[in-house]
């Protein structure tokens, strides 16, 4: 179905950028939300995305769904940390990392928070820690390619996570004290 509206896209026609669009949005959505908390913010960076996407299908060589789905996250992530780089303060931010101490080793209990909840609390993350996170965590990639995406030290992508991981462990566990 996904080759189908591919190759309509190709020969123009708007029905199939719709169909495209409705089909990949809540998921696209979703990804662009991780890097970009705002929701206008996070509307403009999709709306950028998809226009990027649907300008490129021509030219781009169809894979399977697999592949192309992969390539359409790939474009939402690079127009969200664009945008992030954009901001004024993007680099003194990465660079400036402080840690909030977890004063115990102790893992939270992640099992215990909902998936909604634990999205709720990445978000809150400041935008250095959220972004280098989700690149590693979810995304897969390894310091060495977030540094260069990012324009940052590899040390400072390490930090980044490090910190990120903290207070995100700290969240946890007050929401976890909270709900006891």
């Amino acid at each position: 179905m996904v080759e189908q509206l591919v190759e309509r896209i190709r020969n123009k026609d708007q029905q199939a950028l719709k169909q495209l669009y409705l089909l990949y949005v809540e998921e696209l959505t979703s990804v662009c939300h991780r890097y970009v908390p705002d929701d206008d913010d996070a509307k403009d960076v999709l709306q950028n995305s998809f226009v990027k996407i649907f300008t490129s299908i021509p030219a781009m060589e169809y894979r399977g769904e697999k592949s192309f789905k992969g390539w359409m996250r790939k474009v939402v992530v690079n127009e969200a940390l664009s945008f992030l780089r954009g901001r004024r303060n993007w680099l003194r931010m990465m660079q400036e990392a402080s840690p909030l101490l977890v004063e115990d080793d102790e893992e939270p209990e992640v099992e215990c928070v909902s998936p909604d909840e634990l999205h709720r609390l990445i978000r809150e993350l400041p935008d250095g820690y959220r972004t280098v996170l989700n690149l590693y965590v979810l995304e897969g990639y390894p310091h060495k390619k977030i540094a260069e995406m990012l324009g940052i030290k590899e040390s400072t992508s390490a930090s980044q996570l490090y910190c990120a991981k903290q207070r995100l462990a700290r969240k946890i566990k007050d929401l976890m004290k909270g709900m006891r």
